[in-house]
């Protein structure tokens, strides 16, 4: 039997918004992926932590944003691994836990062009798929990574909205409610986030 496979969409989701539910819907629909979890990163190892949500209340809201979608799951497994999360020691453990399914990589394209410094990214090139939604965005892509085999360029709307910038209008008092799924806006507007 052919394995399950899962695309993992790994962000700090500092909140998610409707970019990020596009394309991880699009990667569902219209690629090989048959699920797609959002992994929600405690703390990266390039971000400061300072205007970071607590984890488990931008996991609440991952859940809330994916809940009316079958095929899209929100995952909290980074939260248990130590820090800091390298994404090559999550997927060992994901592949330990769950056998029967097959792991995919999501990242935009401006994560790709900064990939070869990931810890043990060759490794990860050999063993998982990278799936790439396209960013407007400035510098190449390194030539190796560009053609290899194992990196699927997905044809996914462009969508240029960031959490950064959601954060700062809710700060300033903007209505940005059409930016996130409708939970989630409740959520932040309830729990008066980031104001």
């Amino acid at each position: 039997m052919k394995k399950k496979k899962v695309g993992l969409f790994f962000g700090t989701f500092n909140p998610i918004h409707v970019g990020h539910l596009t394309i991880a819907n699009h990667l569902v629909e219209f690629s090989t992926l048959d699920q797609v979890w959002f992994v929600v990163t405690p703390h990266s190892p390039f971000k400061k932590k300072s205007s970071l949500l607590d984890n488990n209340h931008r996991y609440q809201m991952v859940f809330r944003a994916v809940e009316p979608y079958s095929k899209l799951k929100a995952s909290d497994i980074e939260f248990n691994l130590p820090q800091p999360n390298y994404t090559i020691n999550t997927l060992a453990y994901l592949e330990e836990k769950y056998p029967d399914l097959e792991f995919a990589l999501i990242m935009g394209e401006d994560n790709l062009k900064g990939f070869h410094k990931w810890k043990n990214y060759e490794l990860i090139l050999e063993n998982y798929d990278l799936y790439i939604y396209p960013r407007i965005g400035n510098g190449k892509v390194e030539s190796q990574l560009k053609d290899h085999p194992r990196i699927h360029n997905v044809d996914a709307p462009i969508m240029e909205l960031s959490a950064t910038f959601i954060r700062k209008a809710i700060k300033e008092g903007k209505n940005i409610r059409p930016m996130l799924p409708e939970h989630v806006w409740t959520y932040l507007d309830e729990m008066n986030f980031y104001k």
